[in-house]
């Protein structure tokens, strides 16, 4: 069973979010109001998913997510916020977070984001994730050649990051492809160990920075 850590704090936010959760048979394993409760209970709890609110008082969603992220700790975290303009959004993918998630999203959405954090994919609004890539390119130089661990890749690897690049899910890739999930799965395990990629944040932003887009 999927088990998740709620950070957020407000106790009604939380309350909702256990609710929908635990109807759509997932297991909230504990509850945090602020990001250094939800650090020390990630460590404590080990959950699969970190449901992380971004403004929480004293240590803030992004500083708990690099916490977390720092301390090698296996579960993902998700960025819950009001806000898809709220800049601290950014830095809270660029810290390691593995998608983001607006709190007005349908029960359905919350669920199926979740399902996806766990299934290595990064759920995130279209214009949150073209924002975040813009900001990343203007901060790079220019021009710069691919570097070898790009070049590394197979034709099928370089197809596969376009996909993921393009925001499409594993699911949708094996059905563009005509392959398996599992087959897509064993793909997206390989471009992430060849670009010495922590998540699949890391991946779409080093694709875009090269070209690789579908």
């Amino acid at each position: 069973m999927t088990t998740v850590l709620l950070a957020d704090d407000q106790d009604m936010i939380r309350s909702g979010l256990r609710m929908i959760l635990e109807l759509a048979g997932i297991e909230v394993v504990g509850e945090a109001a602020d990001g250094a409760d939800a650090v020390a209970l990630a460590a404590e709890l080990k959950p699969d998913v970190v449901l992380m609110d971004v403004r929480m008082p004293g240590t803030d969603g992004v500083e708990a997510t690099r916490q977390i992220v720092d301390a090698d700790l296996p579960c993902r975290v998700l960025i819950l916020t009001t806000f898809d303009l709220d800049k601290h959004v950014y830095d809270a993918l660029t810290a390691g977070a593995a998608g983001f998630l607006l709190k007005d999203a349908s029960a359905q959405q919350l669920v199926n984001a979740v399902e996806r954090t766990v299934a290595g994919e990064a759920p995130m609004a279209s214009p949150v994730m073209a924002r975040m890539i813009d900001r990343f390119l203007e901060r790079l130089p220019p021009t710069a050649p691919e570097p070898p661990r790009l070049r590394s890749l197979s034709a099928r690897e370089r197809e596969v990051l376009g996909l993921m690049a393009a925001g499409v899910t594993n699911t949708e890739i094996a059905e563009r492809l005509v392959v398996s999930l599992a087959t897509i799965k064993t793909h997206v395990r390989s471009i992430l160990a060849k670009l010495d990629a922590r998540d699949r944040v890391q991946v779409v932003l080093l694709a875009h920075r090269y070209g690789v887009t579908a």
